[in-house]
C-alpha cells in the first residue's frame, strides 16, 4: 500500500491514537492530519481537554507531548471517503499499532473509519472489541460533511473519551431539582469558550459529607437558600468528561428540593438563573434531565 503524504503521527504508550478515515485533498496538499479549515478535529481536541492549547494541523507532531497520536484507516488520498474502496482500508496495521505501540485507546473518527478497518455496524462510544490492551472507542466524524451532527453532539462524544481516558476517579456529585410552588425548576448557566449549558445546582460531595450536607451546602453556596423541603432521591446519572483535573466525570444524585417561591436566584460564579417549565426544559439543545424519569417522579408535585 503506498505511504500517504499525511505522515502517522504516533508514538509507544500514547493515551489515545485517533484514526481518520483517510486524508482529504486538503490535508495531502498540508501534509497535515484534519487540515481543512472548515473541520472540527482540533477545536474539539481542545474544547474536550485532550490538549492544553488549541493547536493548528501543521503542529501535529506536538500533540505527542500530551499523550495523543493520529494516523488514518486509509492512506489513499480522495475527494471524499465515498471514494475510498474496501481494500484501502487495513485492519491489520491498526491492530500492529495497538499490539506494538501499546496505546490506551483507539479513537475512531467516525463509524466509517472503524467500519472500513474492522467491519459490522458500531454504535458511537465504547466498543466491545479490544485489540490486546487497547480500548475502541468511535466519536462522530468531524468532517464538514457531517454537518447534520451539532456541535454540542460532537463535543459530548469527545469529551466521554476524554475522561475515560484521562485514569481519574469518577467524582460523586449531588444535584438539587430545585421546584417552586408552580412546579416551575430552577436551573445555572455555566460555560466556556467553546459553549454553554444548563445544569440543576448542586457540586461535588466533600470528604466525610453526607449526601444532605452536601445538598445543603451546595444550596447555601449557589443560591444563598437555607428554607426548603428536601424531598427523596429522583435518579442517578453519571458523565464522562475532563474538565476537572481531579476527576473523568461526574456521578450525580439528583434530590428534589421543594421552595416556597420562586425568588432563589445564583448567588455563584454562574452565568445567569432561570425557572423552567418541563416543556422549556425539553426544548433545550441538551437538556439537563432525563425527562421521563422527572415526570414520573413528579405525579405528586
Amino acid at each position: 500500500m503506498t505511504p500517504s503524504a499525511v505522515p502517522d503521527v504516533l508514538a509507544p504508550n500514547l493515551r489515545v491514537v485517533f484514526v481518520g478515515i483517510n486524508p482529504g485533498r486538503v490535508s495531502d496538499a498540508a501534509r497535515a492530519h484534519f487540515a481543512n479549515p472548515r473541520n472540527d478535529f482540533w477545536r474539539l481536541l481542545h474544547a474536550a481537554k485532550f490538549t492544553s492549547r488549541l493547536y493548528d494541523p501543521s503542529e501535529q507532531f506536538e500533540v505527542l507531548q500530551e499523550g495523543i497520536g493520529i494516523t488514518n484507516a486509509a492512506y489513499r488520498t480522495t475527494p471524499g471517503s465515498g471514494d475510498l474502496r474496501k481494500g484501502d482500508f487495513d485492519g491489520a496495521r491498526l491492530e500492529r499499532v495497538a499490539l506494538e505501540l501499546q496505546p490506551q485507546w483507539l479513537g475512531f473518527v467516525g463509524k466509517e473509519a472503524y467500519r472500513g478497518a474492522f467491519g459490522g455496524r458500531p454504535q458511537l462510544g465504547v466498543q466491545e472489541t479490544r485489540i490486546a490492551g487497547t480500548q475502541l472507542f468511535v466519536l462522530p466524524s468531524t468532517s464538514p460533511a457531517n454537518a447534520a451532527v451539532p456541535w454540542r453532539e460532537r463535543l459530548r462524544s469527545f469529551a466521554e473519551l476524554a475522561g475515560r481516558s484521562s485514569g481519574r476517579p469518577m467524582r460523586q456529585a449531588v444535584r438539587a431539582i430545585v421546584v417552586a410552588p408552580d412546579k416551575r425548576t430552577l436551573l445555572l448557566q455555566y460555560g466556556n469558550d467553546y459553549d454553554s449549558w444548563w445544569i440543576p445546582p448542586g457540586g461535588g460531595i466533600d470528604p466525610g459529607e453526607s449526601d444532605e450536607q452536601a445538598l445543603r451546602r451546595e444550596l447555601r453556596e449557589e443560591l444563598g437558600i437555607e428554607h426548603y423541603e428536601l424531598g427523596p432521591l429522583l435518579w442517578e446519572n453519571h458523565r464522562y468528561f475532563a474538565l476537572d483535573p481531579h476527576f473523568c466525570g461526574q456521578n450525580n444524585r439528583h434530590y428534589l428540593v421543594r421552595v416556597p417561591s420562586d425568588e432563589a436566584r445564583h448567588i455563584s460564579e454562574a452565568r445567569d438563573s432561570r425557572w423552567f417549565t418541563v416543556e422549556e426544559i425539553a426544548a433545550l439543545p441538551d437538556p439537563p434531565f432525563d425527562l421521563e424519569n422527572l415526570l414520573s417522579s413528579a405525579s405528586g408535585w
